[in-house]
């Protein structure tokens, strides 16, 4: 367990988040239809805690949506700066005295942790976000995640990861060094992520967000590059393309630490998995584990509130 619930489930949403973690209940929200009760100023959404998030939801989703069902640019952006600010948390700091980092919005209140060189290329997200809290007053750490989920499943094929606002927000910047690199090797990589609760078949799940992601910064010559053939669809592609003995393809930019957690043991497994039965087994997979990220450094997960009810509606086809 992670949180306050290594302490016990004092709440129902305690109890439900429980049993998502344990992979008992699913970790994705099929339902959706939320008619918000009133107007943003309205004292019936005012009394309603999801109402806000509704109208977060309204104006962010078309915001990351291109003209032709695809997500864009600026949902690949959000899902990036939702892993960053959450990975910021270890296990071991924790235990030593240093239990703080993970999804607490530092990344966005914090110029030093903004200005690391691995968070290059979210600085314009970051002001989007700074914009929406302005205008919205919500809490920092709760809106990088919540827009985080309205990118993943404004791509077609994406899933709808449950989403639980509440979270405390944190000028402090998290520890550095627990982001991933592109040049880790599989073992660094699932100690890295071992060290957040995160398993290895979890982390098979989470880097699958690559299906959507571009480089810039890896090789600037070949600067915009995507890591599959299909980068505004959350589509398993990125799975078959790396997988032993797969045709390179002209135009697609593979990270090493990509290929290898392909090859590797403890992973490759899991990887033929979600490329063979594709998008219905990923998506599930990649809803328990974006949940765990997105809750790791919290430790009031039993007063949290679900909102999943006010994303969008899933895609689930494309074109």
């Amino acid at each position: 367990m992670i949180g306050d619930l290594k302490d016990g489930v004092t709440s129902s949403v305690g109890s439900n988040i429980s049993k998502i973690l344990q992979g008992s209940v699913t970790a994705q929200d099929h339902d959706g239809g939320y008619v918000p009760p009133g107007t943003l100023n309205d004292t019936a959404c005012k009394t309603d805690t999801c109402c806000v998030w509704s109208y977060i939801a309204a104006e962010i989703y078309p915001f990351f949506q291109e003209t032709n069902g695809t997500c864009n640019q600026w949902a690949r952006r959000a899902i990036r700066l939702g892993f960053h600010d959450a990975a910021g948390w270890s296990k071991p700091n924790a235990a030593a005295g240093n239990d703080y980092g993970g999804a607490d919005g530092s990344i966005a209140l914090s110029a030093e942790e903004a200005g690391r060189q691995e968070n290059k290329g979210l600085s314009e997200i970051i002001s989007k976000v700074q914009e929406w809290q302005q205008k919205y007053g919500v809490g920092m750490a709760d809106l990088i995640q919540f827009a985080s989920n309205v990118a993943t499943v404004t791509c077609p094929l994406g899933p709808r990861v449950r989403t639980f606002v509440g979270r405390i927000d944190s000028t402090t910047p998290a520890p550095a060094g627990l982001l991933p690199d592109v040049f880790d090797s599989a073992d660094k990589l699932i100690c890295l992520f071992a060290d957040k609760t995160i398993s290895a078949g979890q982390l098979t799940a989470l880097v699958g967000a690559h299906s959507t992601s571009q480089q810039f910064f890896v090789d600037p010559s070949k600067a915009g590059q995507p890591q599959d053939d299909t980068p505004g669809v959350f589509d398993t592609n990125f799975y078959t393309q790396h997988r032993p003995g797969a045709s390179k393809l002209d135009g697609v930019f593979q990270f090493q630490s990509d290929v290898l957690l392909a090859r590797d043991t403890r992973t490759k497994g899991r990887w033929a998995e979600f490329s063979i039965f594709g998008a219905p087994l990923w998506g599930g997979g990649y809803a328990t584990a974006y949940v765990r990220l997105s809750l790791l450094g919290v430790n009031n997960i039993n007063n949290l509130t679900e909102c999943s009810h006010v994303l969008p509606k899933a895609h689930t086809s494309f074109p």
